[in-house]
C-alpha cells in the first residue's frame, strides 16, 4: 500500500533525483550559537534526513547586515561559516537527502534590536516587524544587496550545499520591490513588471553564474489574498512566470500569510489544512520548467498525499509535521502511518518559543532541538531492564511509560479516571483542538504495542505503591482547580469573597460536564491561553451568552507568540462573547460580580448565572507527599510537581524515561 503512494515516488530536480516528494522546508530554527551551526542544528537536520525527507532546506542566511532578525541568526558576509555549514551538509547528505540553504532579506521588516542597522527598502516604507521606518535603497546599496545575495549563494556552494532557495515569501524585500505598494520608484528598479522583476533577476542570474549549472536555485514565495495593498494572485503567477520562461528557478515554493497578516505564515489550526494548495496550483499550470512545493498546514502523510494526487503541485513541504514526528516518512513508507506522532498545529514550542527569541523545539517531541543529546526519538535499550510503576496518564506519565518501556523496562501504568490523557484530554475537547485526543490516542497505541500493563480506573495510594515493588516509581498526578477563586492580580484575598455563595465552576470541571452552567457565564481568564479562551469559545458555541474577564490588557495574551491571538479573538467576536479587559472580580454575589477596573479601580456589576474560573492549578501532591513520609523514593514529574503546560510535562516524562 505504501509503495503506491504518489508522495513517496522519487522526482527529478534539475540534474538530481529525489526519493520522495517531502521536502522538510526552510524555517527559523534560531539554534545558531555566535552566528555559526552547531551540534544542535547538526543533529535537528540530520534526524530528519534519517528520517526520509527528500530535501532539507537549512534555516535562512541573511545576504546582508541589515537583514539579520533573531539572535540565531548566521553571519551575514562572513566566510567562516563554509566549514561550518559544510558539517551540516555532510550530515544531511549521508542520509539520502538534498540539502539546501535559505536566503533571505527582509528589506523594510527589520528589526533593530537584533540587526542596529537601518532597514533598507524600495521606497522607505515603514517596517511591519517593528515600528520603525525604513531607507530607500540607493543604487549602490542595491548593488550591495545584490552582491550579498551572491556571495551568500557562493558560501553555500562551497560549503556542500546542493542549491539555494532565495526567499521572496512574505512581503520580504523582493517582494516588496515586485509590489506596486511597496514600490514606488521612478527608475530603472520601479514603475514596470520588467522594471519591478530586475533586482530578483538579477540575483537569480547572479547566482547561476557563480555557482554553475549544476545547482539548484528555488525561489521562495507566498499568497495573502485577504490585504489589498498585497500582489493579487494572477500578479504573482504573471511575476513567476517571467522568471520562469528566463529558466531562473529549478522550482517555487508556495506559502501563505504576509507581514501584513503574519498569522497565515504559521497557520494554527484555527485555519483549514493545506493552506498553501490555492497558489501552487496556479502557480503550476503557468511553470513550464520550474517544480512547484506547496507548503502551509501540510502536516500528515494523508495531505501529502491528497495534495500530490490533486496534481496541485509537485512536492510538499511538511515542517511542522517533522519538527513533531522526524520519522514521518519512513514510518509511512514502512507501512505504519498509525505510529506517526501528529503535529498539534499549536505553534507553543515552535513559533512560540522562535518569538521568544529561544531555538525552537516541540510540544510532542521534546527531543527536537535536542537529538545531538537525546537522539531523534531513538532509544537505546536500558542496561538494566527493571519493573517501573507510572502513577498517572496524562502527558507526563504517558510519555515516561513509553520511553521506558521503549527501553526495555517492564512498565505499569495506573490511571485514577476511565479514560488516559489527564486535563490535556479536556483541552481536546476544546473546538478545532482533536488534534489532542488523536495525540492521546497514539500513545494508547504505542504503549499497546510496548505491552504497557495499563490500569484504569485505579486509585494509587502508598500503601499500593509498597505492595507494587517496583525497581522504579514516577509520579505523574497532575494538578487540580483551587476552588477558591483565588486571582493573582488581587493576592491580598486567599479566598474570592463572596465564593461561598456557589454557582462557581472551573473550566475543567466544565469541560469534563461536570457542573452544568447557567446561560449567563462570567468566565474570569488569568491564564491567558487556551484554558479559558478555549473554554469561552466552547460555551459561546454551546449557546451561552459568555463574558470573558482578563486582568491582562487584550484576550489571549499568552498566545500571542503562538500566532493564534487574534484569529481566536475574531471568533470570539463572533460568537458573541463580550471582552471585560485589565480588571478583575472583587465579589461574586452568586447571581453576578462586581468587576473593577485596575486603570481607575472604577467598579460595574455583571449580572451572571455562572462563575467559571481559569486561574492557576495546585499540584495534587498527595501521593508524592505520602511517598516522602515513609521514604520510598520515587521520580516527580509534570503539573504533580508544579502545574505548567503541557510541553513541560512530555519534556520531563521523555527525561525521566532516558534517565532509568
Amino acid at each position: 500500500m505504501a509503495a503506491s503512494l504518489r508522495f513517496l515516488s522519487p522526482i527529478a530536480l534539475r540534474n538530481r533525483s529525489l526519493r520522495n516528494r517531502v521536502v522538510f522546508g526552510a524555517h527559523t530554527a534560531n539554534m545558531a550559537e555566535v552566528g555559526l551551526p552547531g551540534v544542535r542544528h547538526i543533529g535537528y537536520y540530520e534526524e530528519r534526513a534519517r528520517g526520509g525527507a527528500a530535501m532539507i532546506v537549512v534555516e535562512p542566511m541573511p545576504v546582508h547586515a541589515a537583514t539579520v532578525l533573531t539572535r540565531g541568526n548566521f553571519r551575514p558576509n562572513d566566510d567562516s561559516v563554509i566549514p561550518a555549514f559544510a558539517r551540516v551538509t555532510e550530515a544531511i547528505k549521508r542520509h539520502g537527502a538534498l540539502a539546501i540553504q535559505q536566503i533571505y532579506h527582509v528589506g523594510s521588516h527589520g528589526d533593530s534590536d537584533l540587526s542596529y542597522h537601518p532597514h533598507w527598502s524600495p521606497s522607505g516604507f515603514p517596517s511591519y516587524h517593528d515600528s520603525d521606518g525604513s531607507h530607500a535603497m540607493s543604487d549602490a546599496e542595491i548593488e550591495e544587496t545584490i552582491n550579498g545575495f551572491t556571495n551568500a549563494a557562493r558560501r553555500c556552494h562551497e560549503a556542500g550545499f546542493d542549491g539555494v532557495e532565495v526567499w521572496a515569501a512574505y512581503h520580504s524585500l523582493l517582494d516588496q520591490f515586485w509590489t506596486p505598494w511597496s514600490n514606488r520608484r521612478e527608475d530603472h528598479w520601479g514603475g514596470s513588471l520588467e522594471n519591478r522583476t530586475r533586482l530578483s533577476r538579477t540575483i537569480l542570474r547572479r547566482i547561476r553564474d557563480v555557482c554553475g549549472p549544476d545547482f539548484i536555485v528555488g525561489l521562495s514565495i507566498s499568497d495573502e489574498q485577504d490585504s489589498s495593498v498585497v500582489l493579487a494572485r494572477q500578479d504573482m503567477v504573471d511575476i513567476i512566470a517571467l522568471h520562469d520562461e528566463a529558466g531562473l528557478v529549478d522550482y517555487v515554493t508556495c506559502g501563505t500569510g504576509s507581514y501584513f497578516d503574519f498569522y497565515k505564515v504559521m497557520p494554527t489550526f484555527l485555519y483549514p489544512e493545506k493552506l498553501g494548495i490555492d497558489l501552487a496550483g496556479s502557480i503550476k499550470e503557468r511553470v513550464k520548467h520550474a517544480l512547484v512545493i506547496a507548503e502551509s498546514h501540510i502536516r500528515t502523510p494523508e495531505n501529502a498525499e491528497s495534495v500530490i494526487t490533486s496534481g496541485a503541485a509537485d512536492l510538499v513541504s511538511i515542517v511542522r509535521g517533522q519538527i513533531a514526528d522526524p520519522h514521518l516518512v519512513n514510518k509511512t513508507a514502512e507501512g505504519r502511518p498509525e505510529d506517526v506522532r501528529g503535529c498539534l498545529s499549536c505553534n507553543q514550542m515552535c513559533w512560540g518559543r522562535r518569538s521568544r527569541d529561544y531555538w525552537i523545539s516541540c510540544l510532542v517531541n521534546p527531543s527536537a532541538g535536542r537529538e545531538f543529546e537525546w537522539g531523534g526519538d531513538r532509544f537505546d535499550k536500558a542496561t538494566a531492564p527493571g519493573r517501573v510503576l507510572v502513577v498517572g496518564g496524562g502527558p507526563a506519565g504517558l510519555e515516561a511509560a513509553r520511553v521506558a518501556a521503549e527501553r526495555g523496562h517492564a512498565v505499569t501504568l495506573a490511571e485514577a479516571s476511565n479514560v488516559l490523557g489527564g486535563h490535556f484530554r479536556l483541552a481536546g475537547l476544546q473546538p478545532r483542538r482533536a488534534q489532542i485526543i488523536d495525540l492521546i490516542d497514539w500513545y494508547d497505541r504505542q504503549l499497546t504495542k510496548l505491552s504497557v500493563d495499563v490500569r484504569l480506573n485505579t486509585y494509587v495510594e502508598a500503601e499500593d505503591v509498597v505492595a507494587e515493588a517496583a525497581d522504579h516509581v514516577i509520579i505523574a498526578t497532575g494538578s487540580l482547580p483551587p476552588e477558591t477563586g483565588f486571582q493573582k492580580a488581587l493576592p491580598q484575598w486567599n479566598i474570592m469573597p463572596g465564593w461561598e455563595r456557589g454557582n462557581t465552576s472551573s473550566v475543567e470541571a466544565v469541560m469534563a460536564r461536570q457542573m452544568r452552567s447557567g446561560k449567563r457565564v462570567l468566565l474570569l481568564d488569568e491564564s491567558g491561553g487556551w484554558r479559558g479562551c478555549g473554554t469561552a469559545w466552547k460555551l459561546a458555541e454551546d449557546g451561552h451568552d459568555v463574558t470573558l474577564i482578563t486582568p491582562d490588557p487584550m484576550v489571549g495574551r499568552e498566545l500571542q507568540r503562538m500566532a493564534a491571538d487574534a484569529p481566536l479573538r475574531k471568533v470570539l467576536a463572533g460568537l458573541g462573547v463580550r471582552f471585560v479587559l485589565e480588571s478583575s472580580i472583587v465579589e461574586w454575589h452568586g447571581d453576578g460580580a462586581t468587576v473593577m477596573s485596575h486603570l481607575d479601580s472604577s467598579r460595574i456589576r455583571i449580572g451572571a448565572d455562572t462563575l467559571v474560573t481559569a486561574t492557576t492549578n495546585v499540584a495534587a501532591d498527595a501521593l508524592a507527599q505520602a511517598l516522602l513520609a515513609i521514604e520510598i523514593p520515587f521520580h516527580g514529574i509534570g503539573d504533580g510537581v508544579a502545574p505548567r503546560q503541557a510541553p513541560y510535562a512530555i519534556f520531563e516524562g521523555r527525561r525521566v524515561g532516558l534517565a532509568l
